[in-house]
């Protein structure tokens, strides 16, 4: 071990063994490969009668931070509100314990090891749920409803976590995003869109504000636990409906929309039978966008974190990557069309030994067939995460620079300029901050279109939202 993971070990070890009666000591701690917003780890304990696992989650490096995707009570209060949801009839692990500024550890908790599939691309296409899936939309309606349902006076959470209107939390994002200091136009274009669109009225729930497959456990039967509750706040209930249907949570089964496994009737109908209350489709709808709005500025939130730490992983720039995903899905929800991709580069023409593709497809080899066969866990995650990564750059190599020919030539003629890219890049984007250019405009529509189409051709060309994009109807290439 390195000097600080002894030292996270000898201190971890001290605040379970004293704080849990049941555990004597700690055995061994393995980071898990997910948790990007957060440390996610398993304990092996040792109790009087053989080991026992324990869940720890843990902010990266143990600084509380705002910076990854969005505001947040902190993780002492996201294991109040698990206790709370359980009283609620929500499933959730036991809390055992909250560690205390005395232990040295930062902010975080441990919690009971339950077992159950988390891997959202599984719970929507494993052959294992194949049984689950017909009911698990409407178990989801029956939970959010549950959760929704938590008296904010009486449990003190009107107290401890921020309230949001539907307002609040757009310009939140939209704010964050600005301070990134990148222009990215279609964010501010479906910011103006959210704004101009925001729901008229709604009654304040507890909102979990990132329920989606991917933050829950599933066994073949039932959902086993509800996680990650760390951006929790006050605000309009249909939010928490609207993002487990946003597309990138579908993990590419877009014909169901709710987390790619069931039907917006089944999540509705669990909804509103637990609830009592009228849900519209178009109020899902509405918050799909938002969430592809969200998760957009959430990439880029982690490739903000990875430039300034604590935790620098090599999966944060990745993720950044990720937010022409949801861009894309804007794209289709609010000026879908014809698109056009430019035409990839023959690296191989090149005369140079050896090529920077091929120099760069050397090490994805390495990375995929040496150190992915003889790793796993974590480290095996991060390596395909890495060896992405590197797909990504050569694939910038081979088509970035005629697509971002394409983009200059358009709004050099949109603004009858002959300024740069990065230039009329921020023109356009304070053109839709200030209103002055309309959402309504053919030439805008069409421009964000291409060009966020032939962005995602490079970060990730298998996206679901891509392919819908770039359909048999809608495509030109060139």
């Amino acid at each position: 071990m390195k000097g600080s993971d002894e030292n996270f070990f000898k201190l971890l070890n001290s605040a379970l063994a004293d704080n849990i009666s049941w555990c004597e000591s700690i055995e061994k701690i393995e980071r898990l490969s997910g948790g990007a917003s957060q440390e996610t780890y398993r304990i092996v304990a040792k109790t009087n009668s053989g080991d026992r696992l324990i869940a720890l989650r843990r902010a990266p490096g143990g600084i509380p931070s705002d910076s990854t995707i969005g505001p947040g009570p902190g993780l002492a209060v996201e294991a109040k509100l698990m206790q709370l949801a359980q009283e609620a009839g929500v499933p959730e692990p036991e809390v055992y314990y909250i560690f205390k500024p005395e232990d040295g550890l930062g902010e975080g908790f441990a919690m009971e090891w339950l077992e159950g599939e988390a891997l959202g691309a599984k719970i929507a296409r494993s052959e294992e749920f194949k049984a689950i899936r017909k009911t698990l939309a409407y178990q989801c309606g029956v939970i959010l409803a549950r959760i929704h349902s938590i008296d904010l006076e009486s449990t003190g959470l009107r107290e401890e976590l921020e309230t949001y209107s539907p307002a609040d939390l757009i310009n939140n994002s939209w704010e964050r995003y600005k301070g990134f200091e990148t222009p990215q136009p279609m964010i501010d274009y479906a910011a103006r869109w959210l704004l101009e669109n925001v729901p008229d009225s709604y009654q304040e729930a507890l909102v979990h504000n990132d329920f989606r497959n991917g933050n829950f456990l599933i066994n073949t039967n039932s959902i086993v636990a509800i996680l990650d509750w760390e951006v929790s706040h006050i605000g309009d209930p249909m939010r928490d409906l609207g993002w487990i249907c946003t597309n990138s949570w579908r993990f590419g089964r877009t014909e169901y929309p709710v987390g790619g496994f069931g039907t917006y009737v089944d999540l509705i109908a669990g909804y509103e039978e637990e609830s009592g209350r009228k849900v519209e489709l178009e109020q899902i709808k509405y918050w799909e966008v938002m969430g592809s709005f969200w998760w957009a500025v959430g990439c880029l939130g982690m490739a903000d974190h990875y430039r300034h730490g604590p935790d620098q992983t090599v999966e944060r720039p990745g993720i950044g990557r990720r937010s022409s995903e949801c861009q894309i899905d804007c794209v289709n929800l609010l000026i879908p069309g014809p698109a056009e991709l430019v035409k990839s580069t023959d690296l191989s023409v090149s005369r140079e030994m050896p090529r920077l593709d091929e120099l760069l497809e050397s090490v994805v080899d390495f990375l995929r067939a040496d150190v992915m066969s003889s790793t796993s866990g974590r480290t095996n995650f991060l390596s395909r995460v890495a060896s992405n990564s590197i797909d990504i750059v050569i694939r910038d190599l081979s088509i970035g620079e005629s697509a971002r020919k394409r983009e200059l030539g358009r709004l050099q003629k949109y603004f009858s300029s002959a300024g740069d890219l990065d230039e009329l890049r921020w023109r356009l984007v304070f053109g839709l901050r200030d209103g002055s250019i309309n959402l309504e405009d053919e030439f805008i529509c069409n421009h964000l279109r291409q060009t966020v189409v032939n962005q995602v051709a490079i970060d990730q060309p298998k996206y679901s939202g891509f392919n819908t994009a770039i359909s048999a109807r809608q495509i030109s290439a060139t």
